[in-house]
């Protein structure tokens, strides 16, 4: 097994433990505010994992390139947005199928990284996303019984489209993120997507403390008061983003975001245990079909890290 591989699923694991404590803050913070604690809590971790690979991992520091800035700005304007839509998406459905609504993102990643980067996909990756795919529309049926009219009304409502546009955005992201990371030239992919997160992270908390200084004023001292559960916030995205930027370091952002779909599987364990959500027979189903197509993508790929 490529070793992109346990990295992604591992980042994928504490993305979603770090997406259900967004969730539990929802209730406490504004969508601005649940969407600022990953990035602020986050940073000072992100900043440590970058000098400890300097002073202990023997790693130099990259120096920034103009192109390089270009990608982190398209990247982390393209997170933020897509995790406002996220948290705001929970409103309108459970964790489990807001969640997965935005994972239409691994196709999306596909397009943008054959259009902007010129990644290839092989065939088992074709078909493996296009299961995925299946399963997808599945989940979005609005109702129990499985219609023609179910699927669209459910692909046109308000939380498929919130969760339409917030998969684009992070398949927006997922690819400016590996094109930054690449930017720097070298050989070195864990200094490459730790540079990268640092840097993100930092133009990230920026942009959000700004906007939320400006249009939230109370939200700043209201995160810092939950600073007990928002800090976990920090810490869990932290340690997801380290998987996914090194993942997308060393291959193919759509195969990294089609891995990472093993989250649904931890997202409807949370759903049902946790937040005590049910699902329908459709729902269950398109789980299946989005694990198998892991599964076909895991097992059928040959492409080679880069």
């Amino acid at each position: 097994m490529e070793v992109w591989i346990p990295i992604t699923i591992c980042a994928a694991f504490f993305q979603n433990i770090r997406t259900a404590l967004q969730k539990y803050l929802k209730g406490r913070l504004s969508t601005g505010g649940a969407t600022y604690v990953r990035f602020f809590y986050g940073l000072p971790f992100a900043l440590i994992y970058l000098w400890a690979l300097h002073e202990f991992g023997g790693f130099e520091f990259f120096t920034p390139t103009q192109e390089f800035a270009v990608y982190v700005v398209v990247g982390g304007l393209s997170q933020i947005l897509a995790t406002a839509l996220l948290v705001a998406l929970f409103a309108l459905r459970n964790f489990a199928i807001g969640t997965t609504y935005s994972k239409t993102e691994t196709v999306q990643a596909a397009v943008f990284g054959v259009v902007l980067l010129g990644d290839s996909l092989s065939t088992p990756a074709l078909i493996a996303i296009g299961i995925s795919l299946v399963g997808i529309m599945l989940i979005s049926a609005s109702g129990s019984r499985l219609t023609v009219r179910e699927v669209l009304v459910g692909w046109t409502g308000k939380s498929a489209l919130f969760g339409l546009l917030s998969g684009g955005l992070f398949g927006v992201s997922a690819v400016s993120y590996r094109a930054a990371a690449l930017s720097l030239g070298g050989d070195g992919a864990i200094m490459q997507a730790a540079t990268a997160l640092a840097y993100v992270l930092l133009f990230q908390t920026i942009a959000m403390t700004l906007y939320l200084i400006v249009f939230e004023k109370g939200q700043l001292s209201t995160v810092v008061r939950n600073w007990r559960v928002a800090g976990w916030v920090g810490v869990t995205g932290m340690l997801g983003s380290v998987g996914w930027f090194t993942a997308m370091a060393m291959q193919n952002a759509a195969y990294v975001r089609a891995v990472g779909q093993i989250e649904l599987v931890f997202t409807f364990l949370i759903s049902y245990f946790y937040f005590k959500e049910k699902t329908n027979k459709n729902e269950a189903a398109g789980v299946a079909l989005i694990v198998i197509g892991i599964l076909v993508l895991v097992l059928g790929s040959t492409t080679k890290v880069t």
